[in-house]
């Protein structure tokens, strides 16, 4: 049989404002798929490329058919993030970005790694399976923010996943990684794994927790990426949405230890107000000396319609809430 090589068109469903997508796209050998342009993990603008090539269709389907894009800055006179470094506001149903600031720009993201986290233990582990704390789990920076957990202690995935994301317990994240992937770095791997699948680029993780390394990076529009996977998963969205948790969990005695925790986020704590119209589904913190404040969240609009909204850096705690409010009042506009 002899083969033959034509140029195929591709069908864009998207707006991006990059000067070059993808250089060519071949058919060469019996069928293969080459592009001339290969897919790079270091882009200066994060999951654009493009995947599925369609057989049957003759074409190739954006990766970004189904994601808000967002190439550049998009601003409002009504939002002050002169305080933040970093901001986005995603709405979900429209596939549509209503903000954009500095969103491809890599920012130590703190603990809105554990995200990234709980997305990797419900796709790989159980909510049943039974996690035991190694002394790793003591083995954190000083002022980390922890829920006691000691060696020897025993609780279920479900367990650790709450403490996670709810008290942002760094101790549970190790805990987390260790029980699924058997250590912190064999874990880190099956999180940038994830990343580059979703898309997120310019993300690089080296820890489950997000405590400060240079290695250890994210951006605005990779943290909606990869909140939007999580929210897949009911579990993850009804942990998020609650105020406080209260479990008991057995030490390497087999005595049983009860413990609560309250929840970081002060819209799910009734300290923040979201605007009129908009309900605060859930979130999650995330705060160091190198990232600053930093605030994620799935709301609502009253129609019901979703939207995912991201602040990285902000200069303090005080001014993030107040920030976000603003952010949020763009659904409305």
């Amino acid at each position: 049989m002899k083969c033959s090589s034509k140029t195929k068109k591709l069908s864009i469903a998207v707006r991006i404002s990059l000067t070059v997508l993808l250089a060519a796209a071949f058919l060469t050998g019996c069928g293969q798929a080459q592009f001339a342009q290969p897919y790079t993990a270091s882009p200066s603008v994060s999951s654009f490329r493009i995947v599925n090539l369609e057989e049957d269709a003759q074409t190739a389907a954006p990766f970004a058919d189904n994601l808000c894009v967002a190439s550049g800055d998009i601003g409002s006179a009504d939002v002050d993030m002169s305080n933040a470094s970093a901001a986005g506001l995603f709405d979900l149903n429209r596939k549509e970005t209503l903000y954009a600031k500095n969103v491809h720009e890599r920012l130590y993201p703190a603990s809105l790694t554990k995200i990234m986290t709980a997305l990797i233990a419900l796709e790989n582990g159980s909510s049943d399976m039974m996690l035991t704390a190694s002394a790793n789990v003591r083995n954190l920076e000083s002022g980390a923010q922890v829920c006691g957990i000691r060696e020897g202690d025993q609780m279920t995935l479900d367990q650790a996943l709450h403490l996670l994301l709810i008290n942002s317990a760094n101790d549970a994240g190790v805990m987390i990684a260790e029980g699924v992937a058997g250590s912190c770095e064999a874990f880190a791997d099956l999180m940038n794994e994830k990343a580059r699948a979703l898309g997120a680029t310019n993300t690089h993780f080296v820890n489950p927790h997000g405590l400060t390394d240079e290695e250890h990076y994210t951006t605005v529009y990779d943290m909606y990426l990869i909140m939007n996977a999580a929210i897949d998963y009911a579990l993850f969205n009804e942990i998020i949405q609650m105020d406080s948790y209260t479990t008991v969990y057995m030490d390497k005695n087999g005595t049983s230890k009860e413990i609560t925790v309250n929840n970081t986020n002060y819209y799910i704590r009734g300290e923040a107000e979201a605007p009129g119209g908009i309900t605060v589904l859930g979130g999650k913190t995330g705060s160091t000396s190198a990232a600053g404040s930093c605030l994620i969240l799935l709301s609502r609009d009253s129609s019901g319609n979703p939207y995912i909204s991201v602040i990285l850096h902000a200069d303090s705690r005080d001014l993030l809430y107040p920030q976000m409010t603003d952010l949020l009042e763009e659904i409305n506009n």
